[in-house]
């Protein structure tokens, strides 16, 4: 589903761990909607848990659950429009509890703002120029839902370690999210125009 679009690092890894995991869950016979919303109860949980030991944890299970469901759909020949909507919105509430949570562990508010308005702008550019036409993912950015999820991972951690880092942690994100917007920005011109 990522076209010619180029997958490397992070990103690349993701999908491999995802397609492996995705085949052992259908033979569970997990569905990807249940899947889907299972992702959202462990953000929820991450948000709820943020201070505790156990919320880089919650956040790799929220992460393989919302990861993996569009894996599973395509490994089970189980995709449907509606699945792919519910899996996008499902999606933006996870990563803003995400936001919440690294939030309530000391983030600066004013630059999460940014962050989580930058990336779902990007996602939402990506979204509307495939409702336009656009067949592919086109371009793998710096800041695609596996990175994001690795700079909350590694906020927690620093969080853990008590590492007085995390604002740090976010600027990074915010530079790579806004490098990222403007590469979707360009390609999606590029290709529409």
């Amino acid at each position: 589903m990522h076209g010619d679009a180029k997958i490397t690092g992070i990103v690349r890894t993701w999908l491999v761990i995802s397609y492996k995991i995705a085949k052992l869950l259908s033979r569970l016979k997990f569905t990807p909607n249940k899947l889907t919303f299972l992702g959202l109860v462990f953000g929820v949980l991450l948000f709820i848990y943020a201070q505790s030991p156990w919320a880089p944890i919650l956040l790799i299970f929220s992460l393989i659950c919302d990861g993996v469901d569009g894996s599973l759909a395509i490994f089970t020949s189980n995709t449907t429009r509606w699945g792919a909507i519910l899996d996008s919105i499902i999606d933006r509430i996870t990563e803003f509890f995400w936001i919440l949570a690294i939030y309530k562990i000391g983030a600066d508010e004013r630059l999460l703002l940014v962050v989580i308005v930058i990336a779902s702008i990007q996602e939402y550019t990506r979204a509307r120029a495939g409702g336009l036409g656009m067949q592919q993912v086109g371009v793998v950015t710096f800041a695609e839902r596996p990175v994001r999820a690795s700079f909350i991972f590694t906020t927690f951690i620093a969080y853990a370690m008590s590492l007085s880092i995390i604002n740090q942690l976010v600027i990074i994100w915010l530079l790579l999210q806004l490098i990222s917007f403007f590469m979707i920005i360009r390609f999606t011109y590029l290709k529409l125009s």
